[in-house]
């Protein structure tokens, strides 16, 4: 097995370690590709499920979700192209839905209001979902409270829980879009 592959990266040969993922390598060149899912630091794994870090793929019918998709030989990968940048735009214009007006929100510069201002993405063309299909504040456990107004489902506070601190507090309660972050499996 090779040690090193090359690629194509937005019309740019390049030469990578294998295992390196598509995003860890345009992140490494100082490309933004959204993403809300992971976090680039030790021990934050991706999982790839907010679908916001989109690239194209020369011969692949559908878009590859960049933090868990190895570069293979001879692979020609595009960040830049109208598709993607439309389909990231989509996905953060969907979560935008459903978050609280940036003034008025909690963090008013998280993580994913940035993404959403790289994207270009200032509102939502999207009707919210109905009120009450998650519980807003969970303050079902006696040492944490926190307000779920802003969370998108993405699992990384699980993962984080989990892998990187080790305490396995958090979990996911529910299904779907109908699914939240829940402390010790909602049994104070």
């Amino acid at each position: 097995m090779a040690d090193k592959i090359t690629f194509m990266l937005d019309g740019q040969s390049v030469e990578v370690d294998t295992g390196m993922t598509i995003w860890e390598v345009a992140n490494g060149r100082g490309l933004v590709i959204p993403h809300l899912c992971h976090k680039p630091a030790p021990g934050y794994r991706p999982d790839g499920n907010c679908r916001a870090c989109m690239v194209e793929i020369e011969g692949e019918r559908t878009l590859a979700a960049s933090c868990i998709r190895e570069p293979s030989e001879g692979m020609v990968v595009t960040t830049n192209s109208a598709r993607a940048e439309s389909a990231r735009k989509m996905v953060i214009e969907m979560l935008v839905a459903d978050q609280p007006e940036q003034d008025v929100a909690h963090d008013k510069s998280s993580h994913l209001w940035d993404m959403a201002a790289h994207s270009g993405v200032q509102e939502s063309r999207f009707p919210k979902l109905e009120e009450g299909r998650i519980p807003l504040l969970d303050d079902s456990h006696v040492a944490m409270s926190v307000n779920l107004d802003a969370c998108i489902q993405c699992g990384l506070c699980v993962r984080a829980c989990r892998e990187v601190q080790v305490n396995d507090v958090i979990g996911m309660a529910g299904r779907g879009h109908d699914s939240y972050p829940t402390f010790d499996m909602a049994d104070p």
